[in-house]
């Protein structure tokens, strides 16, 4: 027999850390199961152990959230017309292009085939399918309600797309202007400048500021672009190293809460994710305090974070939710207010997902006005820096043939 360690929420939702002896993965994860404990994730305590197919998924490309959103759509379709599950699988695998989702998915009805349930099955792919969409699995068979439970998944999953596309659709462009704007900056400083900074030298009289500056500037690009390269890539590196730290990710986790529409557009997309993945699970038959656990871990602001475990502890002692996250001061009066609406009509569920519906569209309206707000900062930057070169070699040139 094999030893597994094994990390679970008890029916109270008390985090539990043990180790248990199967002869098997999936032996060892329906031992879990039938303490009554939800297994957040298990593995052989000799790490070369592990499973083939979790060792499998660690090479070649990655899964999509859209992939995955389009074969939750999918399965949950081919489930609510009668087909059997194995079926079901053997269709999903027919119709997938990317090569490693499919081995995936074949792997995957192996495992229902040889007697595991779906949630089992799907736990030992963890980049794939993560916490909320095992224990959301796992509460729709216990349930029955498996076909509902995906398609709330795909709902949910198709949401998260969405919402990703929107931040990539509205950075794209000042993305784009700032890379072209500073490789054409570049091309002037390190090639065009030191051409005119030639017929400078033959000028016997004092070259302006501004000049003597454009012409520092250009000859140091031109001997030390491997530096300035060199220094940002360490700097951006060393930046990320920091905020990996839990010391750094606190203090720049506050930085962005206070920085103008920025703040104000994290906290739309926190308070957003944490009220649409809360309503999923709660209608998806997840316990509210596992289900807590489950939704911290998906906010990225660690300080939303605590707020949520502080919420998570009042609701265990049998208090409000909506209580400590207003003392937080981090989520917003309106979101506080509908969800203590919610838990005194016993209406919680139907309150988040409206108020995750209205910020998605918040979401949608200041990344738009973030966009056009950059797009004039960007162009009357680039215009600035333009003008400051033109005034540092034009006019040195004009006065120069003024002289003629």
């Amino acid at each position: 027999m094999a030893i597994y360690s094994y990390k679970g929420l008890d029916k109270t939702g008390k985090e539990i850390k043990k180790t248990i002896d199967s002869d098997s993965l999936n032996s060892a994860k329906a031992k879990v199961r039938s303490m009554g404990i939800m297994l957040i994730e298990i593995s052989e305590q000799k790490a070369q152990n592990k499973s083939s197919g979790s060792s499998s998924f660690n090479f070649g490309p990655t899964v999509s959230i859209q992939e995955l959103s389009l074969m939750t759509r999918q399965l949950a379709t081919l489930i609510k017309a009668k087909i059997q599950i194995v079926e079901a699988f053997n269709a999903l695998v027919d119709q997938t292009d990317n090569q490693k989702f499919k081995s995936i998915l074949a792997e995957i009805k192996q495992k229902i085939n040889e007697g595991s349930s779906l949630a089992n099955a799907l736990s030992d792919y963890p980049k794939v399918f993560d916490n909320v969409y095992v224990n959301m699995v796992d509460a729709g068979e216990t349930s029955g309600t498996l076909q509902v439970v995906l398609l709330r998944l795909a709902d949910f999953t198709e949401a998260q797309v969405k919402l990703k596309n929107k931040i990539k659709g509205a950075m794209t462009y000042p993305m784009i202007m700032a890379f072209v704007g500073a490789g054409m900056m570049g091309i002037i400083f390190i090639f065009v400048i030191p051409k005119i900074t030639r017929i400078f030298d033959t000028m016997k009289k004092e070259l302006p500021l501004q000049t003597e500056i454009c012409i520092w500037i250009s000859a140091f690009l031109k001997s030390y672009w491997w530096a300035v390269l060199l220094a940002l890539f360490f700097g951006f590196t060393s930046f990320k190293k920091y905020i990996a730290t839990k010391k750094g990710k606190a203090k720049w986790d506050s930085l962005l809460l206070r920085m103008p529409i920025i703040g104000e557009l994290v906290t739309m997309i926190n308070v957003s994710r944490f009220c649409s993945t809360l309503a999923t699970l709660l209608n998806s038959g997840v316990p509210i305090i596992a289900s807590l656990k489950i939704v911290k871990n998906l906010i990225e602001n660690v300080h939303m974070q605590q707020a949520v475990e502080e919420a998570k502890i009042n609701v265990s002692e049998g208090a409000s939710l909506a209580a400590p996250l207003a003392r937080s001061g981090l989520f917003p009066t309106m979101v506080t207010h509908m969800m203590t609406l919610g838990e005194k009509s016993g209406e919680l569920e139907d309150m988040l997902k409206i108020i995750s519906e209205n910020y998605e569209d918040q979401v949608e309206s200041k990344l738009n006005g973030l966009t056009s707000v950059l797009e004039p900062i960007m162009l009357v930057g680039m215009g600035i820096a333009v003008a400051f070169i033109i005034f540092s070699v034009v006019v040195p040139m004009m006065q120069l043939n003024s002289l003629h």
